[in-house]
């Protein structure tokens, strides 16, 4: 038998024998997000990413455009109520953030304060980074103090 048409033939047979699954892991998110918010009893909104949010405070002033640098105190914490991250007066440029950061925080002006409910893809995605697990949703309290446009 020619060598070729056997491995041919070996990668059909392992691919034919078990299941091939294909994970929607925005659904399965959307699942975690929306089971995660009927249990702590808030309603948020929810963008045409995914991403869902609660403003608790808008702020006042003009908000932050996508290129802007921003200086906020944030928490961080997976759906368990698990702190992965904090910090005060933290500054950074939005479009060196995550995703959903760089949506979220332009919703809110200086004093405005946000939750975050952030599906995995707008997150860190299937990769894990640090404490963070793959594929996780974040949820995230922030206080936007300023920015300033570049």
């Amino acid at each position: 038998m020619n060598h070729k048409l056997f491995y041919i033939l070996f990668l059909f047979a392992l691919l034919s024998c078990g299941e091939n699954k294909v994970v929607d892991q925005a659904a399965i998110d959307k699942q975690k997000i929306e089971d995660y918010l009927e249990a702590k009893q808030l309603d948020a909104l929810t963008s045409a990413s995914g991403l869902y949010y609660i403003i608790s405070e808008a702020g006042t002033g003009d908000k932050p455009g996508a290129g802007a640098t921003v200086t906020v105190t944030y928490k961080g914490y997976l759906l368990d109520d698990r702190v992965f991250d904090q910090g005060d007066f933290y500054t950074g440029s939005l479009p060196s953030l995550i995703k959903g950061w760089q949506e979220g925080i332009p919703l809110i002006a200086p004093g405005g304060k946000i939750k975050l409910i952030i599906p995995s893809a707008l997150g860190y995605g299937n990769r894990a980074a640090g404490s963070i697990p793959p594929n996780s949703v974040l949820v995230f309290d922030v206080t936007l103090h300023y920015f300033s446009e570049k």
